[in-house]
């Protein structure tokens, strides 16, 4: 058997996102998914920025849970673009561009 590369390998979930999939390890596109599963199954997504949950749109509503991996993000991407979500509250929103950065974030390198 082949070993899995790029997206399909598997990486290490650091604490807060093992805890919140209930896998210590998975491959990038099973926690992308398994996240966007969440944001639709719970309707946390919103047109505008801070809205309110209306199950559509191109901005994730941060629940108490999903706040706990959302905090978690602090970088700065190969353009110089910064992600700082350590002091997002419930309630507001991350725009669902950020979630390359939020998954990144919450794996071990």
């Amino acid at each position: 058997m082949t070993e899995a590369k790029g997206l399909k390998k598997e990486v290490k979930l650091k604490k807060d996102l093992a805890a919140f999939l209930g896998a210590n390890e998975l491959p990038r596109t099973e926690i992308t998914k398994r996240l966007w599963d969440y944001i639709k199954n719970n309707k946390l997504q919103t047109k505008t920025a801070n809205g309110k949950p209306e199950n559509a749109g191109k901005f994730i509503v941060a629940d108490a849970k999903l706040l706990t991996i959302f905090k978690n993000t602090k970088s700065t991407s190969k353009s110089g673009k910064v992600t700082d979500l350590t002091n997002l509250k419930e309630g507001q929103t991350i725009d669902m561009m950020q979630m390359a950065a939020v998954v990144s974030a919450n794996i071990e390198d």
